[in-house]
């Protein structure tokens, strides 16, 4: 477990720095559940899109080619945003890079999808994930949709060394109650390079109007 957002962050630097894009266990060649999303909710090519936690994802490849105009992608870790700005090349110029971590990141916009897999479910700690969760509340456009990825209860406990929190369709439905409406959960099996196979649960949410 990490001690602080410090640690984190260099834990992660260290992971971006001696590993390649295919031996992260979250690795995906097409980011097929994220993308159905997408097209679910026939979000616009004009909207804001932010992907937290995207590092060298190859969602933000997928959107470009889609048409998508107005891309965010923030990590904590600035390697990983330099391999996905290395792996676009001139590409790169068309997405807004932000190195930050989710627990403590101030948006200076509002967006109209947010996607996280994988982020949220390193917030362990109560007040790191309030404040998560009332960021989103807060900069997520009234009509806006919200999808969160995570390790589900029959998932992993822990990623890359550090201890994650697992989620079922009801804790997470209870976890953001406050501000949002369930859409639909999925269930989702990732299979990695390693060919072990990660159970995730995938939920869509709309704002609540408050």
């Amino acid at each position: 477990m990490m001690e602080n957002n410090l640690d984190r962050k260099n834990h992660w630097e260290k992971i971006y720095q001696t590993k390649s894009a295919t031996d992260v266990s979250w690795f995906q060649s097409r980011p097929s559940v994220s993308l159905e999303f997408i097209e679910e909710f026939a979000i616009p090519k004009s909207e804001k899109i932010i992907d937290v936690g995207g590092g060298d994802s190859l969602l933000v490849d997928y959107l470009l080619e889609l048409g998508y105009q107005d891309i965010t992608v923030l990590d904590i870790s600035e390697m990983a945003l330099e391999k996905a700005k290395v792996r676009l090349g001139e590409k790169a110029a068309r997405v807004n890079w932000i190195v930050a971590d989710a627990a403590t990141f101030q948006p200076t916009e509002k967006y109209g999808f947010w996607h996280d897999r994988a982020a949220f479910h390193f917030l362990t700690n109560e007040d790191e994930i309030q404040n998560y969760i009332t960021t989103i509340q807060q900069n997520l456009k009234p009509e806006g949709v919200l999808v969160i990825g995570t390790f589900s209860t029959n998932g992993p406990t822990s990623c890359s060394g550090i201890e994650i929190k697992q989620y079922s369709e009801t804790s997470m439905s209870d976890r953001l109650k406050q501000f949002f409406k369930k859409i639909r959960c999925i269930i989702t099996d990732h299979k990695t390079p390693s060919e072990s196979i990660q159970q995730f649960i995938f939920c869509s949410f709309k704002r609540l109007a408050i």
